[in-house]
């Protein structure tokens, strides 16, 4: 797919600068930079600013919250790379800060619309729910974001041992977790999921999960098992949750999904049948919908059905199908 890296999350050509990862002296020295910057995370939820909140916000290595700040799933920042120019870019979680007196009512929630300014911050800089704001940054903030918010989550969830279960410790700039007693070392998780594009004719698979707000659908998606190819699995979960036999399959684009660390691999599968059987653990419903209904979705102007989430594959996969550029 031509267009395949303009997915939210993909293909800003981040440097990573991965070779000063595993060397103390280089990370001491991107550490000490007077142009070194870092985006601060609060349970999940990234800096930005702007009129639009449509920028992230970075602070210098010497500010407060960095130094000696409330601390969260790591004590250390993160190394996330270098900018065009070189400057050394890094992330660091706060998430120890009680956010006393704010409103929390949608931290964690499907939809959160809520925003908090710390005290020890510039008006207008807020932490911001990812989903809610990612289709209005750049691709190169897109990704900084996508990569710290994964990063972090990862330690967050993994701060013992998977061999010996003694309490591990952060390594290589962030990106390897060591075990002092046994010496296991582990390495940030990226979770492979399968999302497609199930057609039939002039229809597409949509289906919607048990939660979600109503009128909510979207493409069929799922885990890839251990010993799974992408194509078997995307046979496997469209029968699994529609009942549905699907024949040829294909690769289409990824996109990094942080929420909380995935690999969505967009394909496109010929479905085999029109007839639909769910199965109500799976999925709460399942539907065919044809191009001039996804088009009234996209319009807004559907009386039942929502359009796929702005930013998700899902929605980049519909609208590349429904412009005939899927190629």
């Amino acid at each position: 797919m031509k267009r395949a890296e303009q997915v939210t999350f993909g293909g800003s050509g981040l440097d990573r600068a991965a070779l000063r990862r595993n060397d103390p002296q280089l990370l001491d020295q991107a550490m000490k930079d007077p142009a070194a910057r870092c985006l601060l995370l609060w349970r999940g939820k990234v800096l930005v600013q702007g009129e639009g909140l449509d920028q992230l916000a970075f602070v210098s290595m010497t500010h407060s919250l960095v130094r000696n700040g409330p601390g969260g799933a790591i004590n250390a920042p993160v190394f996330l790379g270098v900018s065009e120019d070189g400057t050394p870019l890094f992330a660091m979680d706060i998430s120890g800060w009680t956010a006393e007196g704010l409103d929390l009512s949608g931290v964690g929630d499907f939809v959160d619309r809520s925003e908090q300014q710390h005290p020890d911050l510039p008006d207008g800089q807020v932490f911001a729910e990812l989903r809610r704001i990612m289709t209005r940054l750049s691709p190169r903030d897109a990704e900084l974001a996508a990569t710290a918010k994964a990063v972090i989550g990862w330690h967050e969830t993994h701060q013992f041992c998977a061999r010996c279960g003694a309490r591990s410790e952060m390594s290589q700039g962030g990106w390897q977790r060591s075990c002092p007693d046994c010496g296991g070392q582990h390495f940030p998780r990226t979770d492979p999921v399968v999302i497609m594009l199930i057609t039939r004719g002039n229809s597409v698979l949509m289906g919607r999960s048990p939660g979600w707000p109503e009128g909510m659908f979207s493409l069929l998606a799922g885990f890839v098992e251990p010993g799974e190819t992408l194509e078997a699995a995307v046979r496997r979960e469209v029968m699994e949750e529609a009942g549905v036999p699907v024949g040829a399959v294909q690769y289409l684009a990824s996109q990094p999904w942080p929420f909380p660390a995935s690999l969505m691999f967009g394909c496109a599968g010929e479905a085999l049948s029109d007839d639909i059987n769910i199965d109500p653990v799976e999925i709460e419903e399942a539907m065919w919908v044809t191009k001039t209904e996804m088009m009234q979705a996209f319009a807004g102007d559907h009386p039942r059905l929502l359009p796929a989430r702005k930013g998700a594959i899902a929605h980049f996969l519909l609208q590349h199908w429904l412009a005939d550029t899927l190629d």
